[in-house]
């Protein structure tokens, strides 16, 4: 018998995918999220639609219909100690709101170890990478203070590679799987916690499911790795595709953003993975371009950010200011990073004169 885990996980929208995972695997979670998600998770659950290969249409998983037990509260009524496991689930400048800026704290001081699944690293999961200044990177943050509490060592980071969205027409309940890949963690310091995460990649490993007419495995698993680079490696895909988007007056697909210009785009992809390795990652660590340009033609709606912004946002996740502010420290420089970095710039600067 595999130890049963219980597990927070902050976000209920693409936190609802490892969530499901966790619970056909027979873990426990909670998921922190807002009051009127918590009424509608509580009395019905959360429905999870995966493409499946080999089978025509979607596979919908009902979490109610699931070995593990799922929850879903408030920030202010969870108690971190109760935990096993923090999954980090929301975008970057979610996380300063008062009342989860406190949670976070409380998780900080209660010594849980955290999982972020956030395309911008915590600042904490970054002093793990060895000669980086994080201090010279704090601007990059919507509020970098509310890492402060955190030990490096109880932060790791999974690369949300997994692309899903909430369709416009169902209940705040419903997750949709458009890119059905693995989520890739690194280790923790710990051995021990990271004890926890094999555990689990070994439970979703072994999950068969039931669809009326047969069993079938489902896709989306939980991979381990090593290297603290491996989950960077979603860095070459944010800045060649997701921040491409963003277009000075209107927003464009992934698929578009990559494939309009696909040498462009090979450049891009390329001198961010050089800029990771120039960090330490080996070319183990990175997914080959032909491999994400392939994926990135399924992609046909613009990215969370770009549609953030088309929103009036006046704050998103900012991997693109990250990644150049890192380059600069290794004297690299990249004239397309520059202009998706200015135009995010223009839109937020916009979006804040509106507010």
């Amino acid at each position: 018998m595999s130890t049963k885990y219980n597990v927070l996980i902050m976000g209920a929208t693409y936190g609802s995918l490892l969530a499901t995972k966790l619970l056909l695997a027979g873990h426990r979670v909670k998921l922190m999220c807002l009051p009127a998600e918590a009424e509608v998770i509580n009395k019905d659950g959360t429905r999870v639609r995966l493409p499946v290969k080999g089978r025509d249409g979607l596979v919908e998983v009902d979490s109610r219909q699931t070995p593990g037990t799922l929850s879903a509260a408030t920030p202010d009524a969870i108690d971190p100690s109760e935990y096993d496991l923090v999954a980090l689930a929301m975008q970057e400048p979610q996380y300063r709101a008062p009342e989860v800026r406190k949670l976070l704290g409380a998780i900080a001081k209660a010594g849980v170890p955290c999982m972020s699944i956030m395309n911008m690293p915590p600042l904490p999961y970054l002093a793990r990478i060895p000669g980086l200044d994080v201090d010279a990177l704090t601007q990059c943050y919507t509020d970098h203070t509310v890492w402060d509490g955190f030990d490096p060592q109880l932060m790791t980071l999974c690369s949300p590679d997994p692309q899903a969205f909430r369709p416009p027409d169902e209940e705040v309940n419903v997750l949709q799987v458009a890119l059905p890949t693995n989520f890739k963690v690194a280790r923790f310091d710990s051995d021990a916690h990271t004890a926890i995460l094999k555990q689990m990649q070994a439970d979703i490993e072994a999950i068969r499911f039931e669809v009326g007419d047969g069993v079938v495995e489902l896709p989306v698993k939980l991979k381990v790795h090593d290297s603290v680079f491996v989950p960077l490696a979603k860095w070459n895909m944010l800045l060649t595709g997701n921040y491409r988007c963003i277009q000075a007056e209107e927003m464009r697909s992934i698929k578009d953003a990559v494939h309009s210009d696909l040498e462009k785009s090979r450049s891009i992809y390329n001198w961010v993975g050089a800029l990771c390795r120039a960090m330490g990652a080996s070319e183990e660590d990175q997914v080959p371009f032909d491999k994400y340009a392939a994926a990135a033609n399924g992609l046909v709606k613009p990215s969370s950010a770009a549609r953030a912004l088309l929103a009036g946002a006046p704050n998103i996740e900012r991997t693109d200011c990250l990644v150049r502010t890192i380059a600069a420290g290794k004297c690299m420089q990249s004239d397309a990073v520059d202009e998706s970095v200015a135009l995010v710039d223009g839109w937020l600067e916009k979006n804040r004169q509106k507010t």
